[in-house]
């Protein structure tokens, strides 16, 4: 698994292995955990400030399915479930081929640091690694856009 402490400062960092791939970016972000949350959890405003997503349908809550469509694969929909769903702290959504984890925590500053790992793999995973597209420019993109839409103005 990515170590996000060495993920830090909104630049992704990936670890390959036979069976699976892991990326993770962290970033700190001068607003309380609950309005990063709040951003997390609204599945129609999702777009509106993440440049990584073309659309997101669904409810973003316990055991939800949710359906979601990224700027690196525009034309496919990716049908998940969410899996973890804490308030505040951590939540989670994937399928059968990969989870993506979302982590919210105090930092020193007294902001929140956020963290989001994705890890992909199986058994078959050698066989069609080549064609999943690397995640860490949108990674960045990804902590980049929840950082401005967190610390704006409400």
């Amino acid at each position: 698994m990515s170590r996000p402490e060495l993920a830090g400062n909104g630049q992704a960092v990936t670890v390959k292995k036979m069976f699976s791939r892991c990326t993770t970016v962290a970033i700190d972000i001068a607003a309380p955990a609950e309005k990063i949350w709040k951003l997390l959890t609204d599945a129609n405003g999702f777009a509106s400030w993440n440049s990584t997503i073309v659309e997101l349908k669904g409810k973003i809550a316990p055991g939800e399915r949710i359906q979601l469509r990224s700027t690196l694969a525009p034309e496919r929909t990716f049908k998940l479930t969410v899996k973890d769903f804490q308030p505040g702290k951590r939540l989670s959504w994937g399928d059968a081929m990969g989870t993506r984890i979302y982590n919210l925590a105090g930092n020193p500053a007294g902001g929140t640091r956020f963290s989001m790992t994705e890890t992909i793999g199986g058994p078959i995973f050698p066989l069609f690694a080549r064609m999943i597209p690397p995640f860490d420019e949108s990674f960045n993109q990804f902590a980049a856009d929840l950082k401005k839409a967190a610390e704006a103005k409400a």
